[in-house]
């Protein structure tokens, strides 16, 4: 990430626009990044005359609720939102507890829109569990979309064993060399809905992999403009 500091001519590039990639908040917008970066807040003024500017992380950006809003009305199209709740999943950690905040934002923003009968915010490794989604909901229809960047082995697999639909302690790596397993390349997405214990389960992939993140990092650069 240093390297960056040195790419852009001075002579050509007045200004560099810095977007962090993350859902929210935390050790890494807040520490790493400017660290490695040398940047000393929103605006940094280089020795050479450029300025970065430090753009919020995407996951902050308000449009982030409508591409929720949308993921779920994609991947269940045909449930009946008052027969439906909706989980945002996080990860959730004791590190830093903005880990959790944007999550529980977005829940809480969608809530008081009233289109679903529940929406809750839970997570990986802290309560609300995503585990005890079975405990937490009681609607017919249960609609999951990971609060990711991108899909990896939490949406992969580790979230789907939390929820049950993929079992626990199941090699799904494969040997060395071999060929990828079914859920890298998103098998588990299109299996929807899971039926379990007569209720309709619907597994979504990462809000991150939607195509409106594009403008989402646009915006949060034209939003340092000003």
């Amino acid at each position: 990430m240093r390297d960056a500091m040195f790419l852009f001519d001075p002579g050509f590039i007045r200004e560099v626009y810095v977007v962090p990639n993350f859902i929210s908040e935390g050790y890494f917008t807040q520490a790493v990044v400017p660290r490695e970066l040398e940047l000393n807040g929103p605006i940094t003024k280089r020795s050479n005359g450029q300025l970065w500017k430090y753009c919020q992380p995407v996951g902050n950006h308000p449009l982030m609720t409508e591409l929720l809003l949308k993921r779920a009305r994609d991947i269940a199209p045909d449930a009946a939102p008052a027969e439906t709740t909706l989980l945002i999943v996080a990860h959730g950690t004791d590190l830093n507890e903005n880990s959790a905040v944007a999550a529980k934002r977005e829940a809480e923003k969608i809530r008081a829109l009233g289109k679903y009968a529940t929406v809750l915010n839970v997570y990986m490794e802290e309560p609300p569990l995503v585990s005890d989604w079975q405990k937490l909901t009681k609607t017919s229809n249960v609609v999951v979309v990971p609060f990711f960047i991108s899909d990896g082995l939490h949406s992969y697999e580790d979230i789907p064993v939390l929820l049950g639909i993929v079992a626990a302690g199941v090699d799904r790596r494969g040997r060395p060399g071999s060929a990828p397993p079914a859920t890298a390349r998103g098998e588990i997405f299109r299996h929807n809905p899971y039926r379990i214990d007569g209720r309709s389960l619907f597994y979504a992939p990462s809000i991150g992999t939607d195509p409106g993140l594009a403008d989402i990092i646009l915006e949060q650069a034209s939003n340092a403009k000003s």
